[in-house]
C-alpha cells in the first residue's frame, strides 16, 4: 500500500491526497513532522530521485534557519538523511513510496502521480 508522509497544512499534500482519493487509490497517510521517514525509506528515495537535494524542503523555515543551503554541500549523504529522519520539516512533500510496488513519489506532480500510480 502507498505510504504517504504528509502535513494537514501543506497545498500540495492536500492535492495529493484529492488526487488519491478520487482516484480510488488505497494509501496512508503519516504526519510527516511527528513521524519522519524512517533511514530505510530516506535511502530508497535518496536511490529513485538521484540527489540528496531533492529530499529537503528547501523553501522550509527549518531548511533557512540552520542554513542548510550552505551546509549541505559539506554534508555526506548518511549525514544528511540523518538529518531528514530527525526533522521531518525537513523533508520535501508529499513524500509517497510503496516498498511492494517500487513506487516512490516526492513533492506533487498531478501528471508524475498519474502516470505512476496507473
Amino acid at each position: 500500500m502507498l505510504r504517504v508522509y504528509i502535513y494537514d497544512k501543506c497545498g500540495s499534500c492536500q492535492k495529493a491526497v484529492r488526487f488519491l482519493q478520487a482516484s480510488g487509490a488505497a494509501f496512508e497517510t503519516v504526519p510527516i513532522r511527528e513521524r519522519p521517514p524512517t533511514l530505510k525509506e530516506l535511502r530508497l528515495m535518496l536511490q529513485a530521485a538521484g540527489s540528496i537535494r531533492k529530499l529537503f524542503n528547501t523553501s522550509g523555515k527549518d531548511y533557512r534557519d540552520l542554513s542548510l543551503g550552505s551546509k549541505l554541500p559539506m554534508l555526506n549523504d548518511d549525514e544528511a538523511l540523518l538529518l531528514l529522519n530527525a526533522n521531518g520539516n525537513l523533508v520535501k512533500r508529499p513524500f509517497g513510496l510503496d516498498l511492494e510496488a517500487g513506487v516512490f513519489l516526492l513533492g506533487f506532480d498531478l501528471e508524475k502521480w498519474r502516470q505512476t500510480l496507473n
